[in-house]
């Protein structure tokens, strides 16, 4: 509403302004006043002027920008093996874009004023020059061949496993559905269950096949463990629409699409605790924290509760408008030791997804048929002893 409000204002001053020049046209009724629409020497020096006033204006723009912001972590916080070498691309690729665009901006905006416009003087046209096309057309190919093979050979590093790489992986599944993510864990095995979207039914959720033998041991979660140092590959399914897995610390991104599996691969190289301490994080953290501090305030003030502290945790989202609540589309991550991703696994592991989908069958059957759940279970109670005698004998 407020943007609404502030082009109507914008539009209303324009028509002011427009009628206030009519006005003035009205007063000069009487006066000699050029009205010749072509340009004199005077309007092409003052163009001229504009024009290198432009120019200063983008430069201390970008040195503004660079001395106020270049501090803050944007190509420099990899937090996986392969990060540095999408970092080297990202910095050759905008160190090449800096360059060119200063040096051609500073040209055009110098030819701009030096052959401007003068009474009597003629421009001089000539219908080619091979030699200035060969300049301008090979050197940005080489350039962007160059740039290309490097990107490729980077992309072919990242995504390819070998089969040694690949049988001492974890294999993990990212499930995504509107809005929201979750993990599945191949378990002991290292491999995932077969599943499809038609097997969806109550706690199973990620329509896993319960038949598989691989499935028996598999086990999800809404947050998702990785321990440092080890290989991850990422199998990734969509439930309903397109999607995409981003998560731009580890620099990586891959779409999840209906109907069939994607992967990307790689080797977390610092741990949730480890980034929190990086003193760039701690600066960018407590930045933050000053923020929501100043904001909570207004906030207290309309008897709402304060804002909670800010603490870094990677994160998962979703790189494509998938809906409505696409922006809420996260899962925080965790980088643990290997020790204590050992230690959350053995917390977790024993929570298979089949023994939910049990448990709930035997809670379903247990509500339908609440007597014959008693008698069942004093039945049981007396098996099990009379177990126990013929164990003892």
């Amino acid at each position: 509403m407020t943007t609404l409000l502030v082009l109507i204002v914008v539009v209303l001053l324009a028509v002011a302004l427009w009628q206030l020049t009519k006005i003035f046209d009205l007063t000069q009724v009487g006066v000699a006043v050029d009205n010749s629409p072509v340009a004199t020497d005077n309007d092409n020096k003052w163009n001229g002027y504009m024009m290198f006033a432009f120019l200063g204006f983008i430069y201390l723009t970008t040195i503004y920008c660079l001395v106020n912001y270049g501090k803050f972590p944007l190509m420099s916080d990899a937090a996986s093996v392969h990060g540095p070498e999408l970092d080297n691309l990202m910095w050759i690729t905008m160190m090449l874009i800096f360059i060119v665009q200063t040096i051609t901006q500073a040209l055009l905006h110098y030819f701009a004023f030096k052959y401007r416009g003068r009474q009597g003087q003629k421009a001089l046209y000539f219908a080619d020059s091979n030699k200035l096309e060969f300049i301008w057309s090979v050197i940005p190919a080489v350039v962007l061949a160059v740039l290309i093979l490097y990107g490729l050979y980077a992309w072919t590093n990242i995504m390819f496993v070998d089969e040694k790489d690949e049988k001492d992986a974890i294999v993990i599944e990212l499930y995504a559905q509107q809005f929201k993510w979750e993990a599945r864990y191949s378990g002991a095995d290292g491999v995932l269950g077969k599943a499809n979207v038609r097997y969806i039914e109550g706690v199973n959720n990620l329509g896993i096949d319960l038949s598989d033998p691989n499935a028996q041991d598999d086990f999800n979660s809404t947050e998702l463990h990785i321990p440092k140092g080890k290989r991850i590959i990422f199998k990734m399914r969509s439930q309903d629409v397109l999607h995409s897995a981003y998560m731009p610390h580890f620099r990586a991104q891959m779409n999840c699409v209906p109907g069939m599996v994607t992967q990307f691969s790689f080797i977390p190289s610092v741990t949730t605790a480890e980034m929190r301490e990086k003193p760039a994080m701690v600066e960018k953290v407590a930045n933050i924290n000053e923020i929501r501090a100043k904001k909570s305030i207004d906030v207290v003030a309309k008897g709402e509760a304060a804002l909670d502290p800010y603490t870094f945790d990677f994160l998962l989202l979703c790189n494509k408008i998938c809906g409505a609540s696409h922006y809420n589309m996260q899962m925080k991550i965790v980088v643990d030791t290997p020790e204590e991703y050992k230690a959350w696994l053995k917390e977790n592991a024993p929570k298979t997804i089949v023994q939910a989908v049990k448990n709930a069958a035997s809670e379903a059957k247990a509500a339908e048929n609440p007597s014959q759940s008693i008698d069942s279970s004093s039945t049981k109670s007396k098996d099990t002893t009379v177990v126990a005698q013929v164990i003892m004998k």
